[in-house]
């Protein structure tokens, strides 16, 4: 019976003095806090890098939009404006499908531009056509 209750007392104090010593857990540590930080950082960057992509887009709809308004132009003007525009800050792939209208906004005619383009997910890499942004303007005339 002593030489089981020896052996016991023997491991646990084994057991013990290892969960008591920590040498070696920096680098494991390390690794652990160093992916969390780095997987942190590279989704605010792809958050930036997805709303800087969407801002463009936005701005080359504005731009289109009342580029197509004018009265010397045509709807078809403002959407090559719009594709150049993006093609030109973000690549051709985000300016794959714009959409121009004439229509009745508030009693009044206007141009809408609406573009369907990619959403960066990873890198500029995406959904596509998961991201729309539309834009109107007031269509000018020489009366």
């Amino acid at each position: 019976m002593r030489g089981i209750r020896s052996a016991v007392h023997g491991i646990r104090s084994r057991v013990r003095r290892a969960v008591a010593d920590d040498g070696g857990s920096s680098p494991v540590e390390f690794i652990l806090v160093g992916t969390m930080l780095t997987l942190l950082t590279l989704g605010v960057l792809q958050l930036g890098l997805s709303i800087y992509v969407r801002n463009v887009v936005h701005d080359a709809a504005v731009e289109g939009a009342f580029h197509a308004a004018l009265a010397d132009t045509s709807l078809d003007e403002g959407a090559r404006r719009t594709r150049e525009i993006v093609t030109r800050t973000v690549g051709a792939d985000y300016a794959t499908e714009i959409d121009v209208r004439e229509t009745d906004r508030l009693g009044h005619s206007a141009v809408e531009l609406t573009v369907r383009a990619t959403l960066p997910v990873v890198g500029l890499l995406g959904a596509p056509l998961a991201m729309e942004v539309t834009a109107h303007a007031p269509v000018e005339s020489f009366d």
